[in-house]
């Protein structure tokens, strides 16, 4: 599986040219898959954001961008349906949309929901937002915990080996600075790339490369 992590989505025409490379073809002939469910378990969003983000209302774009076709995955519905009415779909699509939130809500259903089992052999692009791409790293750091998952910690599922802060310097998030960044770094056991909204990291067999129209920092583990 391809990732393309960003920190607000497909914003701009670098990011844009990253995902159509990814995905091997234009946007209007793949069809996607987007999943919300991150927006559920994070107390400044829930049900009006996921709505935002599906119907491409969001200041994070994602779902407008002109798919073929688009369909909802809610993981929180899927432990309650037989897999093979929306196993297959995962297997099919040309891209998994994954909408920012809580991270680790995210990824406790990613496991309890079996999405995160067919991830290893998955064609798909993953494309995230902030706690979407967040959900990919070994840990998002105990100080941005809010949602705690049963058995506690702040690990996350692991498919990359680095750290995520997404919408690093942003203006409306006074507690999200470079500097708080190089603070939260010190505390992982993994490297860490602190992104600004114009930033996304491009994941390929392993292969890690930065897409940037405004300004990251890696900081070594």
């Amino acid at each position: 599986m391809k990732l393309l992590l960003t920190s607000a989505g497909i914003n701009n025409g670098s990011i844009n040219n990253a995902l159509v490379d990814l995905l091997g073809k234009p946007i209007d002939e793949c069809d996607g898959l987007c999943i919300p469910t991150a927006s559920y378990g994070h107390p400044r969003l829930g049900p009006v954001a996921a709505w935002q983000f599906i119907t491409g209302r969001a200041p994070t774009p994602m779902c407008e961008l002109g798919w073929k076709s688009l369909g909802v995955l809610e993981l929180t519905a899927l432990p309650s349906i037989d897999e093979e009415q929306w196993v297959p779909m995962v297997q099919g699509a040309d891209a998994l949309l994954v909408g920012g939130g809580d991270a680790l809500y995210l990824c406790h259903w990613m496991r309890q929901s079996g999405l995160a089992d067919l991830f290893p052999k998955l064609r798909s692009v993953y494309v995230g937002i902030s706690g979407g791409s967040m959900v990919m790293t070994p840990n998002i750091g105990e100080d941005v915990v809010l949602w705690e998952p049963p058995d506690g910690g702040d690990e996350a599922l692991g498919m990359v080996d680095f750290a995520i802060f997404p919408h690093v310097d942003h203006e409306d998030m006074p507690g999200n600075s470079m500097a708080e960044a190089e603070m939260w770094a010190a505390t992982l056991p993994v490297p860490a790339y602190a992104i600004d909204d114009e930033t996304a990291i491009r994941v390929v067999d392993g292969t890690v490369d930065v897409i940037s129209n405004g300004h990251w920092r890696l900081f070594p583990s």
